[in-house]
């Protein structure tokens, strides 16, 4: 069986329609591989630690399919996190930063 890493870089914060579809798409093949039951992992990196904060929110789009594969969220980088501001919005959505303990 195969297992696949999924990386998320791109930035809520540009606002632009090509970082929201980069997170849509990431987030609905996760989506798929999780129906084929394949391991799948989901990690935010670089800018891309700014999501949960607004992923968690019911109003956002990608809400929904977001709370469908937030089992297969691995975490956050906590350093990138660190760098881009995210730490602590991070943290209160509950999923873990990389440099803490599980």
């Amino acid at each position: 069986m195969s297992k696949t890493a999924i990386i998320i870089y791109s930035d809520p914060k540009s606002g632009s329609e090509e970082a929201l579809g980069r997170l849509f798409n990431a987030l609905f093949l996760a989506f798929e591989l999780k129906e084929k039951g394949q391991e799948t992992a989901i990690v935010f990196q670089g800018t891309g630690t700014r999501w949960p904060a607004e992923l968690v929110k019911p109003e956002h789009p990608a809400h929904a399919l977001y709370e469908a594969v937030k089992s297969e969220v691995a975490g956050v980088c906590g350093g990138c996190a660190d760098v881009f501001g995210a730490t602590e919005d991070a943290r209160k959505t509950g999923l873990k930063l990389d440099y803490d303990k599980a």
